[in-house]
């Protein structure tokens, strides 16, 4: 999932947290921005309703509007990483092998290590869930517009249970350090507010960005802005029209019949 407002400091095991060095009473601070989690939770949305409607033709044009804008999402998430607030960019949890190994170990422990950003463990999820993402709606787009042929659409299929498997152990993991730190991970992805000094704390909640990624989305999936070989407007509105026909069609029937 410091000395001060800028660069974290590190140590042999990566970005290391205030309290970790500076043991004491920990108070509610903001650590989460505005967009970080509009970010979070749509895509949680979105992959979600793309995983559902993956497996019927009927829903065929959802699934990819979902997905292209998974897709859309975490091309601002990669923007974010670069400048976006203190715990958003990459710079704050890029940590390496020892370190998610030692965070690990530290669970074991009554004292296991807590951070104020993402912690080791949650960071190397990030990281799987921006790669296959990536290479989820990359396969996606290709068999969308007929390229590639059946091994790219069962690659696609691959990627996208991949996905999943990782979201599913990702939440696993929240669970458990919710419990172990006594602290509500999912809350303050909500609210924005975790436990730490009050020196570590961003300074605002960007809201500013974060209307301008929803209402990014809000014009991709109404059709103002498009993606090449792809219209989400055209194809929600097919949807809709087909299955009101359909409706039509079976009330017509049953009119029929009796």
């Amino acid at each position: 999932m410091n000395s001060s407002i800028g660069a974290q400091p590190t140590s042999e095991v990566g970005p290391q947290s205030f309290l970790e060095r500076h043991p004491g009473e920990r108070i509610r601070i903001l650590v989460w921005d505005l967009p970080v989690r509009v970010f979070h939770w749509l895509l949680a949305v979105c992959f979600a309703g793309a995983y559902v409607t993956s497996g019927s033709e009927r829903w065929r044009d959802v699934h990819a509007t979902l997905g292209y804008t998974v897709g859309v999402l975490i091309a601002f998430r990669l923007l974010w990483a670069i400048f976006g607030t203190r715990y958003a960019r990459l710079s704050s949890f890029a940590y390496g092998p020892r370190a998610v190994l030692s965070y690990l170990r530290s669970l074991l422990t009554r004292n296991p290590r807590h951070y104020v950003g993402h912690n080791p463990a949650g960071s190397w999820a990030i990281y799987a869930i921006v790669t296959l993402g990536i290479t989820t709606v990359a396969a996606g787009y290709a068999t969308y517009n007929h390229i590639g042929g059946k091994w790219l659409e069962e690659f696609h299929q691959v990627a996208g249970n991949a996905m999943l498997a990782v979201v599913i152990v990702h939440i696993a993991g929240v669970v458990v350090s919710s419990l172990l730190h006594r602290e509500n991970l999912p809350k303050a992805m909500l609210t924005g507010y975790k436990s730490g000094h009050p020196g570590e704390a961003i300074r605002g909640s960007r809201w500013a960005a974060a209307v301008l990624l929803a209402g990014f989305i809000a014009a991709f999936l109404s059709g103002t802005v498009h993606l090449p070989g792809f219209s989400p407007a055209l194809s929600l509105k097919s949807v809709a029209t087909e299955r009101g026909s359909s409706d039509d069609e079976r009330r017509e029937s049953s009119e029929r019949g009796s």
